[in-house]
């Protein structure tokens, strides 16, 4: 339940949110009953976010959206409920611009489902997912590691995280995103590397210098590691004080 909102303070926290991943204009894709826009003064530099959700069509496809027009595109708790999630992911990716970013958040099926599918938690839900496992008890399991590869040489895997800090292991089987903590699921944020980037085989460096001031304390560093080869070695001085 609410498991954007659960999300919130554990973003804030992380410069990433704040500084790269939300950013610029953005789709919240089937989150109109817990919805990022509700956050927005809390990621300065987003400047707008437009839900998704059934009123505008098949999430699987985002028909009549323009490809590669968006800075973000985020999700939490849809991807399960797609016919083909492999499809959906796709197409959610392909609305991205080159440099923007896919954040996606997809119950566990160990922290959520806890070995039983079709879902006892939730009835719609469709497919079950793992980070990475050789052998799942769902039928229907799909490993993220996977799904992320097949998405092709344009995406710049940036985070694959178990959200378990407030899983408690100690329960027997019981549904934990009741509670108003338990988030109970796999968060990855994908970037679109640009056409640049795909031809060197890298990231591409910025040729932009910064300014007089800013290259004063950056050469210093340069100047202290070089000093640091030359000079006695460290905390080997045992005179008195």
């Amino acid at each position: 339940m609410k498991e954007l909102s659960k999300s919130i303070v554990r973003r804030m926290a992380d410069p990433n949110f704040t500084r790269r991943w939300f950013v610029g204009e953005g789709l919240d894709i089937g989150g109109k009953p817990d919805p990022l826009s509700l956050y927005v003064p809390f990621f300065p530099g987003l400047k707008s976010v437009r839900v998704w959700d059934w009123e505008d069509g098949d999430a699987q496809f985002l028909e009549g959206l323009a490809p590669e027009s968006l800075d973000f595109v985020h999700s939490s708790h849809c991807l399960e409920h797609l016919v083909d999630p492999r499809q959906g992911l796709k197409a959610w990716f392909g609305a991205i611009k080159p440099g923007g970013f896919l954040v996606v958040t997809v119950p566990d099926e160990d922290l959520y489902e806890q070995g039983l599918f079709p879902s006892t938690h939730n009835r719609d839900h469709k497919w079950t997912f793992t980070m990475l496992k050789a052998k799942s008890w769902s039928d229907r399991s799909i490993n993220v590691l996977e799904i992320l590869s097949d998405l092709g040489p344009a995406a710049d895997v940036e985070k694959v995280a178990l959200l378990n800090s407030t899983f408690r292991y100690d329960l027997p089987r019981y549904d934990q995103t009741l509670t108003p903590i338990g988030e109970c699921g796999i968060e990855f944020v994908v970037r679109k590397r640009s056409a640049a980037e795909l031809e060197a085989g890298g990231l591409v460096r910025q040729t932009a210098q910064p300014s007089p001031a800013d290259r004063r304390h950056f050469n210093q560093y340069r100047a202290d590691h070089a000093h640091m080869k030359t000079s006695a070695p460290p905390f080997e001085d045992e005179s008195e004080l």
